[in-house]
């Protein structure tokens, strides 16, 4: 067993947005993936996908085959019409997993209601062998996040670790991680740092190339063992938009080989 590593939406998520001239495709993205010599890609809260008919999101299907990319799925809220939809697009694409977020607009379940649909969909996923992974981020604490995964307790439910979400609601990484790293089923990978503003009053959160920011790698693989549990890893980055489209895309690009190099050097 060993991790693959994974490309998500949000390493091209400037180029896959309105913000740049000519943004990618799915198609576009699927095709730089296997350029970078990546054999999976991460469909990750990307807006269109839900609205794709079945026909186009075969032919992302069919995209990916050809290039020999594997697919997994993510999106955000867990209410049970929108989980079945996104089932039915994982059964399309192939995908193994479905990463999600507790909180969508108009929805923010208690834990109860959390344990109550999770109990109800979840014999549809197995059935389908589609497992969901709740991402650690900073609207939802931690802990309430693994009662949800210990009140379910299915081995289709776990947890989706990113440490450096969860640094904005004041959790601090390695707790974070020595807490759900017995439930992870996917790690989303990123670094971040802090730098004081202009004028030296308050800080900016944000992202930072791989190994370079705050974010204790090794610390993170030695607990979760992403290697020996077949743990992939998915690269994401929070980069800030640059002064021009260009110098935005050269860095993001500049960013995601950065990031594969590090990863496959461990």
């Amino acid at each position: 067993m060993t991790s693959r590593i994974g490309l998500s939406s949000y390493a091209f998520f400037w180029q896959l947005s309105a913000k740049v001239s000519q943004p990618l495709s799915l198609h576009d993205v699927l095709e730089r993936t296997a350029e970078l010599g990546v054999d999976l890609f991460q469909v990750c809260d990307y807006a269109p996908l839900e609205a794709m008919a079945d026909t186009e999101l075969r032919a992302v299907r069919d995209t990916a085959d050809r290039l020999g990319i594997s697919l997994e799925l993510g999106t955000k809220g867990i209410r049970p019409d929108h989980l079945r939809r996104f089932l039915h697009i994982a059964g399309i694409l192939g995908s193994p997993l479905l990463r999600t977020m507790f909180n969508a607009p108009g929805h923010s379940p208690t834990t109860e209601e959390a344990v109550a649909i999770f109990k109800g969909v979840l014999p549809e996923f197995e059935d389908a062998g589609v497992k969901i992974a709740v991402e650690t981020y900073e609207q939802v604490p931690t802990a309430r996040i693994l009662d949800v995964i210990r009140g379910v307790d299915s081995p289709y439910l776990g947890i989706c670790s990113d440490p450096a979400n969860t640094v904005a609601a004041l959790e601090m990484p390695r707790e974070v991680i020595d807490a759900v790293a017995p439930y992870v089923l996917n790690m989303h990978i990123k670094d971040f740092a802090f730098s004081r503003k202009d004028g030296w009053v308050g800080f900016t959160y944000s992202g930072a190339p791989l190994g370079e920011g705050l974010l204790d790698y090794a610390y993170m693989v030695e607990k979760i063992r992403p290697h020996e549990r077949n743990i992939n890893q998915i690269v994401e980055h929070w980069l800030p938009w640059q002064d021009t489209e260009a110098d935005t895309i050269r860095l993001e690009n500049q960013w995601t080989r950065h990031s594969i190099e590090f990863l496959r050097s461990k």
